[in-house]
């Protein structure tokens, strides 16, 4: 399996990202889709609404947003297929817009992809 990172969609596309899916249910504010350089984006797998809004990136709703999310995301077994099959073809970036970097839902959708993986 090649190499599934993630990345802010304000950075600049490198050519080591390979596939570049952006993973957000909203489109990243004051950017372009040309400018943002996607191969696609991928609002199934964001985290729902009503989730996210409840979230509000608040760092101590983190741990609890986690075990939510990752919930949804088992429910879409298909889905998780279908992007680690993409990493087998090439290396996979997992593009988001939150600010932060540190808790953000596409840490844990990494997390998940790699648990599918194993399985």
């Amino acid at each position: 399996m090649n190499r599934i990172k993630i990345k802010r969609i304000y950075e600049k596309a490198e050519e080591d990202d390979g596939y570049r899916m952006f993973v957000d249910r909203l489109w990243a504010r004051g950017l372009t889709k040309e400018k943002a350089a996607i191969d696609e984006w991928n609002k199934i797998i964001a985290p729902s609404g009503e989730l996210r809004t409840w979230f509000g990136h608040k760092p101590e709703k983190f741990k609890q947003f986690s075990q939510l999310y990752t919930a949804e995301l088992k429910s879409k077994p298909e889905e998780l297929k279908r992007i680690n099959s993409i990493a087998k073809k090439q290396n996979l970036t997992l593009l988001y817009a939150a600010r932060n970097e540190k808790i953000n839902h596409a840490i844990v959708l990494l997390d998940v992809l790699h648990q599918h993986h194993e399985q």
